[in-house]
């Protein structure tokens, strides 16, 4: 492997906008591979691909242990097939979730408005009746 395929922990740091401890922590999780040289990680094509994947994922609000099963679906040697499946299953309910998540947060918005213009009107009657005094 050559030296333009590895990246340090700084460079991974740098390129994914994370932090060494982020990187140690998806490598304590089985999630990243890093080769390890004494105290130095380096991480391979493979490292960044996986990655990218994890925080995808996490922006999708999927759980680690749903993107480690993911991740771990990719040798199953159906040319990623059964991967692509699962993925597709996971995201529909994470999709289902985020929009019963935002209806839910549609309504309290409508219903604070409300309560917020209630309180407008109380307030302008409240100072009509107090400039009338």
């Amino acid at each position: 492997m050559t030296d333009e395929q590895l990246m340090t922990i700084r460079e991974m740091c740098d390129t994914f906008e994370v932090t060494p401890r982020t990187l140690r922590f998806y490598e304590q999780k089985e999630l990243l591979f890093p080769i390890r040289e004494g105290q130095k990680r380096l991480f391979t094509r493979r490292d960044r691909a996986r990655l990218k994947l994890i925080l995808r994922g996490k922006r999708f609000g999927f759980s680690l242990e749903e993107i480690r099963q993911l991740l771990d679906l990719y040798h199953v040697g159906d040319r990623q097939q059964t991967q692509l499946e699962a993925a597709y299953g996971v995201a529909k309910n994470r999709l289902a979730d985020l929009i019963r998540q935002r209806d839910e947060l549609n309504t309290a918005i409508g219903e604070l408005q409300e309560q917020m213009k209630w309180g407008e009107r109380m307030l302008a009657s409240m100072e009509q009746k107090r400039a009338i005094r």
